[in-house]
């Protein structure tokens, strides 16, 4: 089939990977100039790493391995332990955290020349007589295919068009975030850590290389203008915090802090129309909490490409084969949704974290990640 792809971020490239394995011809359209390398780091488990690995994306000395996952107070006390390797040794695929940009880069190294169309915006599609898709660009002009897959994040116009509309609600919630050499001794370690407390949390994660990954978590008015220079707000709210919290505050810059306010929305059962699916951001945003975006994307990637093989190996339409790849999608994205969009870390972390034995929450993180996980639940897709 003749597939086109709309966006070419971490679901657009994957999918991209997964479908011109099977032979499909593949064209994704995105309307940068360049690949979108914005952003701080990602942080990949199982179920992603599974997904790259089946993609053929090796993370061999990239990036940083997360092995433990601590919890403290805004004085540094441990609250809870919990041991991810564990999780990573159960279902045979490790944990990392990456700069998103060097993410983006295997992605794309392993797709043949042209495949990316740069400069191009999609802004709608149909599916006219004489064509099975047509999407249309920004500049007026029109590409036909056989196939469309909406990859184009947040703002899908896609999406908004299938849907009538945004279906994204602001949480209250915002992060600022960043990826700075600091070499604080969390940065050398394989450890990530979260500190709660009252105004919000802090997190702060390894990314390879000497990079050290950092967000704040702060309430955030929806539809007020972030502070040009956030820096200021930033160290009044967690002035009193533990080491090093104070020490990477005082160690980068604004023109270093990205701002990214948290959205949620209800993970409909059915995503596209025809021959036209959606994918990643564009079919599930939520917040970061759970730290499943880049994953659930590599999903559906995964999962779509196994839809469409199914298809083509039984008497199945390809529209047929696309809305059972949203449904089956669907019952695991919208479990991270819902728990992400809870903002339950941001407003409860202390309570929750006194609350659950380490013990418990390691063995209870080994089963969400198969609960959350369309790759590593061999029941939930056909392989």
């Amino acid at each position: 089939m003749k597939v086109l792809i709309s966006g070419a971020g971490i679901g657009g490239l994957a999918a991209a990977r997964a479908l011109i394995a099977d032979g499909h011809e593949v064209t994704v359209f995105e309307q940068a100039a360049e690949l979108r390398h914005g952003g701080a780091a990602v942080t990949l488990w199982s179920n992603g790493t599974g997904v790259l690995s089946e993609l053929g994306v090796s993370l061999d000395r990239v990036g940083a391995p997360i092995d433990v996952l601590e919890t403290r107070d805004h004085r540094g006390k441990v609250l809870v332990s919990i041991d991810v390797a564990q999780a990573a040794a159960r279902h045979g695929h490790p944990h990392v955290c990456l700069p998103r940009a060097r993410l983006l880069d295997l992605l794309a190294s392993g797709l043949p020349a042209g495949t990316i169309a740069f400069g191009r915006a999609v802004r709608s599609a149909e599916e006219p007589a004489g064509a099975a898709v047509r999407v249309t660009f920004a500049d007026g002009g029109t590409a036909d295919g056989d196939l469309l897959v909406a990859a184009d994040g947040r703002g899908s116009a896609v999406r908004d068009r299938l849907w009538g509309g945004d279906p994204g609600c602001p949480t209250g919630w915002a992060t600022w975030q960043g990826l700075s050499p600091l070499p604080t001794e969390i940065t050398a370690s394989h450890r990530s850590v979260l500190y709660v407390g009252k105004p919000g949390t802090c997190g702060l994660m390894p990314a390879g290389d000497g990079l050290l990954q950092w967000w704040f978590d702060l309430r955030w008015t929806p539809g007020t203008p972030p502070p040009a220079k956030p820096l200021a707000m930033l160290r009044e709210h967690f002035a009193d915090w533990a080491p090093p919290v104070r020490e990477v505050l005082a160690a980068v810059t604004d023109d270093e802090t990205g701002f990214f306010p948290h959205v949620r929305h209800p993970v409909p059962r059915t995503w596209g129309s025809g021959r036209i699916t959606v994918v990643g951001d564009a079919a599930h945003s939520f917040p970061p909490t759970r730290a499943q975006g880049a994953n659930q994307a590599l999903e559906d990637a995964w999962a779509l490409a196994v839809a469409l093989r199914t298809a083509a190996k039984q008497p199945t339409d390809i529209d047929a084969a696309l809305r059972a790849f949203e449904r089956a999608r669907s019952r695991k994205a919208s479990v991270v949704s819902r728990q992400a969009g809870s903002e339950d870390y941001n407003r409860y972390g202390a309570i929750l974290s006194r609350l659950v034995p380490s013990p418990l929450a390691t063995r209870y993180y080994t089963r969400w990640l198969r609960q959350i996980s369309t790759y590593l639940d061999p029941a939930s897709a056909s392989r």
